[in-house]
């Protein structure tokens, strides 16, 4: 396996390029006679496209996606699905200057030191522009588990640089979340969040900051013990993503703070017979297990690589040179993750969902 397929039971496998003629993912696994359209596809991938506003990349493309297998009309047949995406406004001739020389924060070097050569226009494999892939297989599997099981997949912009919102997740909204381009539901904060990009990027410069992931409404008992936890695979889905450099869940690192009997959420019966908790520390898992609790973590971007200011580096010859890179990118990763987070969290509990229902007949 060359680290490009996720999954067990519903597969995904991505494929192209940043400037290559198209990005597309293969969808295996995906149950027969789900109602799905290319139209219902492309909402998703329009949260993530970019050039949508002021403060995200100035690249120009539509990400219009075209379903070419594994649906008949408008329903899923239970074969592979392959969808498409061509790439329309690369201006490849912009990473000429970066041919021959090692970029700060970028894979270039490692890329270069595993396959000794790699793709210096746009990175290739290593640019963002790959998880439009994830985002189109995960609105299928977004899709489903609102029909089947009413999840629903909330993420948000919580922090940005040092300005942070302290708005209680569990209160959040998706028409809260759309209501700016930050993608922050604080309406207070957002404009600050805004305001503090755009200064980064005048600059010259990028700034990181923190997402708010929640998955609603999950039935308890997904996930397996030991090693396919299901909080394990959601670590791993969010790390997989383009500028990520940490993960938490539940209480996460908060949590060393309180002792057992303040972070141990009581067991009670409501008035459906249905067994809760008081208190949700655990963050909807227990033993790697969903517990039918709202499931909620955090993630965190680092600040993009590519900048206007000047960098000390070196060449593949290995000289010493000073970069001031140029070209189209994202001054802060963060509103376009947003329904990235949103697809790896559908991706994986999917997948748990499938491989549940296959052992428990």
């Amino acid at each position: 396996m060359a680290g490009n397929t996720f999954g067990q039971l519903f597969r995904i496998t991505t494929f192209g390029e940043s400037h290559g003629g198209a990005v597309g993912v293969v969808i295996d696994g995906c149950p027969p006679n789900l109602d799905i359209t290319e139209e219902e596809i492309q909402k998703d991938m329009d949260r993530r496209k970019p050039g949508q506003s002021d403060i995200t990349t100035p690249r120009k493309e539509q990400d219009v996606i075209h379903i070419l297998s594994g649906v008949i009309d408008g329903k899923t047949t239970g074969t592979p699905i392959l969808l498409l995406a061509h790439n329309k406004d690369t201006k490849s001739e912009d990473y000429n200057h970066l041919k021959d020389l090692y970029r700060p924060g970028h894979a270039d070097y490692t890329f270069q030191a595993k396959y000794g050569i790699r793709d210096y226009k746009g990175s290739g494999r290593a640019s963002a522009r790959e998880t439009l892939a994830r985002v189109a297989g995960g609105a299928i599997a977004k899709k489903y588990l609102k029909e089947k099981l009413g999840i629903e997949f909330i993420s948000y912009v919580e922090q940005v640089g040092d300005i942070k919102t302290t708005i209680d997740f569990n209160t959040v909204t998706m028409e809260q979340i759309e209501s700016n381009i930050v993608r922050c539901p604080d309406q207070e904060i957002a404009p600050k969040m805004i305001r503090l990009i755009e200064e980064v990027r005048d600059d010259g410069d990028s700034i990181g900051g923190i997402i708010r992931g929640m998955i609603k409404h999950v039935p308890a008992g997904l996930g397996e013990p030991v090693f396919d936890k299901l909080p394990a695979d959601l670590a791993k889905a969010m790390i997989s993503i383009n500028a990520t450099k940490g993960f938490e869940f539940g209480s996460g690192f908060d949590g060393v703070m309180l002792r057992g009997s303040q972070h141990n959420d009581s067991f009670y019966t409501d008035a459906n017979d249905i067994v809760q908790t008081k208190t949700n520390n655990a963050g909807g898992t227990l033993g790697g297990i969903s517990n039918g609790q709202t499931i909620y973590f955090r993630v965190a971007f680092k600040s993009v690589s590519t900048i206007g200011k000047k960098q000390q580096t070196v060449t593949t010859e290995k000289k010493a040179i000073e970069l001031e890179a140029s070209g189209r990118h994202d001054p802060c990763v963060l509103p376009r993750a947003v329904p990235i987070v949103d697809a790896m969290g559908a991706l994986v509990i999917m997948d748990h969902y499938l491989r549940h229902k296959a052992q428990n007949l």
